[in-house]
């Protein structure tokens, strides 16, 4: 019998999680075995999984499940190098180059464990099956207009936090707001731009909306530096134009906030790099040059700021795919698989 347990997450600030009671059920109904760590984080309460018949595991107990458990969960596992024997589904953030993401190859490697990346679920035509970027695209606008809004009195973006829901994110916004900024949004036509696109004209923001037919030249972008803020919605891959090169610092701007929803600052192929680290909910931005300002916001769990939004959304495009893990050969588990062989290989 297949069996999936949904692990705590343990990153800070991360209530998320990828399966609804709904889906616990439907799970359990089509015969997987389903086991549901206690959270003191998480958005969905427990009872809901345990009215769905879960088994309940205490916080953080995955290191000593079952070895044929496959350990679900959203974020990246705590950072103590150990070996990782399970099978994992989770956003690992490893086949891009990143230096962190080597690390996890290699716990994977030592533990003969295999990685199900949650950004490579994809389907046959190689379109992901879920993805949180709607709501990074909506939360990374949100942070960044947060940021132009706190330049205009003198200072830094304030930390944020999570919201109960959109409306009081957005009720929040409009006190803040005075003025009528310019944006840019790079990738507008996906989920990620879309929801950066829907944050920003709904504060009555002006926006120029950029695909891949604006950006096939690869470069240079000066019409960027005429915006107020910068939302890039493009992952870092091999190819991706710089969109704010460093001589941008120094250049004459009207931009000087960037929301880097993508959020690549290690890697290879980082396309905004006046800037080289994420940032975080206490220091929302860096600021990576002085007069005129140029703050970079760059959240890499920005959805969490909407989490029970953000979780039932992913939960139901993610379901279907859970329900065939009775299938690991074949379809959406088996490309995943090959993926991360030909990446771990190269550790």
């Amino acid at each position: 019998m297949t069996h999936l347990w949904l692990r705590a997450e343990q990153r800070a600030h991360e209530e998320r999680v990828g399966l609804t009671p709904e889906g616990a059920k439907a799970l359990i109904d089509a015969g997987i075995k389903l086991t549901v760590e206690e959270s003191s984080v998480r958005a969905i309460p427990l009872q809901g999984y345990v009215e769905a018949g879960a088994t309940i595991a205490p916080e953080n107990s995955w290191p000593d499940a079952p070895h044929d458990a496959i350990i679900f969960g959203l974020k990246e596992l705590p950072d103590d190098g150990t070996p990782l024997p399970h099978r994992h589904i989770m956003f690992g953030h490893a086949f891009k180059g990143q230096f962190t993401g080597k690390a996890l190859l290699k716990r994977f490697k030592a533990g003969g464990g295999t990685l199900y990346d949650l950004e490579y679920l994809v389907d046959e035509t190689g379109r992901r099956v879920a993805a949180f970027g709607y709501w990074a695209g909506f939360a990374g606008a949100a942070v960044t207009l947060k940021a132009w809004i706190a330049q205009q009195q003198g200072g830094l973006c304030p930390p944020v936090g999570a919201y109960p829901n959109k409306d009081a994110l957005l009720s929040e916004l409009r006190r803040e707001l005075s003025g009528s900024p310019s944006a840019i949004v790079i990738g507008a036509l996906g989920r990620v731009g879309t929801g950066a696109s829907d944050l920003l004209e709904a504060m009555g923001v002006s926006v120029t909306k950029w695909d891949m037919a604006e950006t096939a030249s690869g470069g240079p972008f000066p019409e960027i530096l005429t915006h107020d803020l910068f939302i890039n919605c493009i992952l870092a891959r091999p190819g991706t134009p710089q969109f704010v090169p460093l001589a941008a610092k120094e250049a004459k701007r009207k931009l000087t906030a960037i929301g880097d929803v993508a959020c690549d600052p290690d890697s290879d192929y980082n396309p905004i790099p006046v800037y080289s680290e994420a940032t975080t909910w206490e220091a929302p931005v860096v600021r990576t040059h002085q007069t005129p300002p140029l703050d970079v916001m760059a959240i890499d769990n920005l959805p969490s700021m909407l989490p029970l939004e953000s979780s039932q959304d992913f939960a139901a495009q993610l379901l279907p795919t859970l329900l065939t893990l009775g299938n690991l050969s074949g379809g959406v588990w088996a490309r995943a698989e090959a993926g991360f062989n030909t990446h771990s290989a190269e550790v």
